[in-house]
């Protein structure tokens, strides 16, 4: 669900316009949660597809618990991918790219 009470950094357009208060901060805002970035560029499903393949590769859905292990530290590692690329004035396409970028590494490292 989005945060409205976060920042909008993107134009309808896409580009970056600082007029109208779109351009993202010198760090990832502390108000955009890894939840928000994934809801804001699109990517959920193909984040979801990654997750199915470690499952796949973990022998399937076991238990909560071996979920959330599996699933933990994939989105820990991208949150830290995206903080390590995010550069200021990047857009919501920029940031996508970063994102799908990462996803399809890992997916392709584990096939």
């Amino acid at each position: 669900m989005p945060n409205h009470d976060a920042p909008e950094y993107v134009s309808s357009a896409g580009t970056a316009d600082p007029a109208n208060g779109d351009v993202l901060q010198s760090t990832v805002p502390s108000a955009q949660t890894l939840e928000n970035l994934i809801d804001m560029t699109g990517e959920l499903e193909h984040l979801n597809e990654l997750v199915l393949v470690h499952l796949g590769k973990s022998g399937g859905f076991q238990s909560p618990e071996s979920y959330l292990a599996i699933v933990s530290p994939v989105l820990d590692n991208l949150e830290s991918a995206i903080r390590e690329q995010y550069r200021p004035g990047m857009n919501r396409d920029e940031i996508a790219g970063v994102i799908r970028c990462w996803i399809d590494r890992e997916i392709a490292a584990l096939k």
